[in-house]
């Protein structure tokens, strides 16, 4: 069964309105009990642009017995994304930039296709993601909506992404966008239509996940159709 972010649950029961959930999911999955953790040791291993350390720490299993763990955490602050959409012309805003992480890891040219997003750096999420969307794309929007909010890597970066949806109209260009003159982006400014998004996921064109994220949710969530 599919959540309404398109996520798929094992369930022995649901109650069902057309196609909405209307009440409870009961899943069949045991879960781990939630571990007990002591003994934490942090090792600072860099600070040059943010913050990596190597954790140790002891991690009681479900069994009771407790093991000696080791982890590595890159801490670069939590962050906001948004996908600014127009339900009237079918489209949407979406910016390319160079990766330099993506061009060392197999993207020949570098270039990244992405929703506007940037870190909080101590901003409320919205706050942020206004200031954002009208940095990046020159768009200054009268409302933002939030709809989720994800770890995005958890298995190594701290940071929790707060996912944002905004519409926008030619009435709110206020600029050219591009990203702040100091942070060195170059960013070029994309409208798109919105299912030449969604075929791009698919041939490839789109490989961020963030934008994968929101472009899937602006799908199932039917904005297009509002």
């Amino acid at each position: 069964m599919q959540n309404s972010l398109g996520l798929f649950y094992p369930c022995s029961a649901i109650v069902k309105s057309g196609t909405r959930i209307l009440k409870f999911v009961l899943l069949n999955y045991k879960y781990v009990k939630n571990g007990q953790v002591r003994n934490i040791k942090k090792e600072l291993l860099s600070d040059n642009w943010y913050t990596l350390q190597k954790i140790t720490f002891e991690y009681q299993r479900e069994d009771g017995k407790w093991e000696s763990q080791s982890r590595e955490a890159y801490d670069r602050g939590n962050g906001a994304a948004i996908l600014l959409y127009n339900a009237k012309k079918g489209t949407v805003i979406l910016t390319r930039q160079f990766r330099m992480p993506t061009y060392i890891n197999g993207n020949p040219s570098g270039m990244m296709i992405e929703v506007c997003a940037g870190l909080l750096d101590g901003d409320h999420p919205e706050d942020c993601i206004r200031k954002e969307a009208e940095e990046e794309t020159g768009y200054k929007l009268d409302k933002v909506e939030k709809v989720f909010e994800s770890y995005m890597s958890p298995g190594s970066v701290t940071e929790i992404l707060h996912f944002f949806i905004g519409c926008y109209e030619e009435r709110m260009k206020v600029g050219e966008g591009g990203g702040a003159d100091e942070e060195t982006e170059n960013i070029e400014v994309l409208e798109l239509n919105f299912q030449t998004a969604l075929d791009m996921i698919a041939k490839g064109d789109i490989k961020d996940a963030k934008t994968i994220m929101l472009l899937q949710y602006a799908k199932i969530n039917a904005l297009f159709s509002k």
